[in-house]
């Protein structure tokens, strides 16, 4: 009897929101959620007067990802690819990125990589914590960057989010951005970066422009 194919146990949830400056009308930010061929997530934030540059990153990491989907569970792949987006700005405005993939939604892991201030941050049962806890300070097209990466394994409501700094720096502690996930995430999953960016957005509008990307994995 032939062996029949495994039915997949989980799925993946990913969604995103962005927003302008205040008194400006482009935003710096972009962000890409894509699940071909592999699930996969991403921000980047363009510097100074820079989103194109962060528009045109953010395509040359699709490609890269399309073209080796063998390899996005490989933490030397995402080094690699990280210094590879960093040469393809060079020479013109630089970004910031952090993404992130899962190879097998089953084995409950996602590994990523990151550039410049932009944050990962796991939030779950015990709190806020931040993933891409190494100084990286160099954006990409500077020519300087290493390839910090990172892998983590997500448990049941585990949330995984991709910030700009627009969108981590106005939360002075951990608590304020874990209590909009959890508010959030109770309506629907979906509203929970949309909240993130209302908890981080003061009365008279953002002094940057924000982008969240939240990720998790959902029973079938």
């Amino acid at each position: 009897m032939p062996a029949q194919p495994l039915t997949p146990k989980y799925g993946v949830e990913c969604f995103g929101a962005t927003r302008t400056q205040a008194g400006r009308l482009t935003n710096e930010d972009t962000f890409v959620i894509d699940r071909d061929p592999v699930p996969h997530a991403a921000v980047f934030d363009g510097a100074g007067n820079a989103g194109q540059a962060a528009q045109r990153v953010a395509r040359f990491f699709q490609t890269l990802i399309k073209d080796q989907p063998e390899k996005v569970g490989d933490a030397e792949a995402w080094a690699a690819w990280v210094r590879l987006m960093d040469s393809h700005l060079m020479g013109g405005a630089q970004s910031t990125f952090v993404g992130a993939a899962v190879p097998d939604p089953d084995a409950a892991r996602v590994v990523g990589g990151y550039a410049g201030n932009a944050r990962a941050y796991l939030a779950g049962e015990e709190g806020i914590k931040l993933i891409t806890a190494e100084s990286s300070p160099a954006r990409l097209g500077s020519g300087s960057v290493e390839g910090r990466t990172f892998s983590i394994d997500l448990r049941a409501r585990d949330i995984l989010l991709l910030m700009s700094d627009g969108a981590w720096v106005p939360f002075s502690s951990p608590s304020r951005l874990r209590k909009a996930v959890a508010a959030a995430a109770a309506r629907h999953f979906s509203e929970v970066p949309e909240a993130v960016l209302d908890a981080a957005t003061p009365p008279d509008g953002s002094p940057d422009d924000m982008t969240v990307v939240a990720l998790r994995l959902r029973r079938l």
